[in-house]
């Protein structure tokens, strides 16, 4: 044998291994291809749900911020509304014992006032005897107010303080 002589037998069987193997490799790319072109119904699917379990949870949380802030904007006026009637009866002169009661924002915040003569509790005996002969009391103003909540139900807010006044006022 020559140098440059080639075994045909041998020869063959590595041609048809070659072919063999580049076939292999066409049809890898193909089967590649078809599948990069985009994405199955299943994987479409999956994002939608996880996309509307996110909005789900979105749309939960600022329903719950916005009612959130609605109560707290009726707590607030519901609080000014008691300051103002609180600081209307204590205010008033001469003091006397009297109620009062009004509403505010078309009639959803109603309001009561009460001027009382206030006795501090656990007060000793002569100490309360004492006080029966002044010319000056104790009086307890309080004002409570009622305001829709959130649940569809009422609440309400009280303030209270104490003003000193004439006992004989008429």
């Amino acid at each position: 044998m020559s140098r440059f002589s080639i075994d045909i037998p041998a020869a063959r069987s590595a041609r048809a291994a070659r072919c063999r193997h580049s076939r292999a490799a066409r049809s890898r790319p193909q089967l590649r291809h078809l599948h990069d072109g985009g994405f199955s119904l299943l994987e479409v699917l999956v994002a939608f749900v996880i996309l509307a379990t996110v909005a789900t949870a979105l749309f939960r949380l600022f329903s719950g911020a916005l009612a959130n802030a609605s109560a707290a904007d009726d707590y607030s006026r519901a609080v000014l509304v008691a300051e103002s009637a609180l600081a209307t009866a204590a205010a008033t002169q001469p003091l006397r014992e009297s109620t009062e009661a009004g509403s505010a924002d078309n009639g959803r915040i109603e309001w009561t006032s009460r001027v009382a003569a206030y006795v501090p509790p656990d007060l000793p005996p002569e100490l309360q005897g004492t006080t029966e002969a002044m010319p000056m009391r104790l009086y307890r103003v309080s004002v409570d107010v009622t305001f829709p909540s959130p649940s569809g139900g009422k609440r309400t807010y009280a303030l209270a303080t104490t003003r000193i006044g004439s006992k004989d006022a008429k």
